[in-house]
């Protein structure tokens, strides 16, 4: 019985397959664009906006209706009748546009250097601080913006602040210790106080 074979071989694709392909890119690309790059983004800013409306608009703090400053980004405080922050390595410091660590390892001398000569730095500036030196106050966070100390962290410059302030000691720790915010859902975090809300609470602005 003859058999008949049919050839198999596919076409090669001509330009017309290679246009419908290339403008289904093109479709698929564009639509991309539009639901997650605009539409996505504006949808989930403006749900954002109502529910969280002071997160999405920075956690600024007002002062007599004025924005002052954010309560989650760090800053520079130097005047001794201020509670002090963090070091940074963000940027030349405190930078939010570049936050960073050293990324400097445990065995690295340049980060043991820096360490002990803020070590120093910090003893000189609190000489009646009777409490260890926390480590917080001596290393940089990994953002280099970290807004929070640790409530030792705080109780240690106490001193330094009740005497620029003619303040007890006593009056100075009740203030941490107002202001201190315990483990988020009770377990999740360290306790912590805001720099920015300790002093704003120090000069009587909130």
């Amino acid at each position: 019985m003859a058999t008949t074979t049919q050839s198999t071989t596919p076409a090669k694709p001509g330009a017309e397959n290679t246009l419908r392909h290339l403008l289904t890119a093109v479709i698929y690309t564009v639509v991309s664009v539009i639901v997650f790059g605009i539409v996505y983004p504006m949808v989930m800013t403006g749900i954002a906006l109502v529910v969280f409306p002071a997160q999405a608009n920075g956690s600024m703090v007002y002062v007599d209706g004025k924005p002052v400053a954010s309560s989650i980004i760090g800053q520079l405080w130097t005047k001794p009748q201020y509670f002090q922050g963090r070091p940074s390595a963000a940027g030349k410091g405190y930078d939010p546009t570049s936050t960073g660590a050293t990324n400097l390892g445990p065995s690295s001398k340049k980060l043991i250097d820096s360490t002990r000569d803020t070590i120093k730095a910090l003893k000189k500036a609190n000489p009646d601080a009777t409490l260890p030196v926390p480590m917080d106050l001596v290393t940089s966070s990994a953002s280099g913006i970290d807004p929070d100390i640790s409530p030792e962290g705080a109780y240690y410059q106490a001193p330094r602040i009740a005497k620029a302030r003619h303040l007890s000691v006593d009056a100075v720790n009740a203030i941490v210790a107002k202001y201190v915010h315990g483990r988020d859902l009770g377990f999740l975090g360290e306790p912590h106080v805001n720099v920015l809300q300790l002093n704003l609470a120090l000069d009587g602005k909130i």
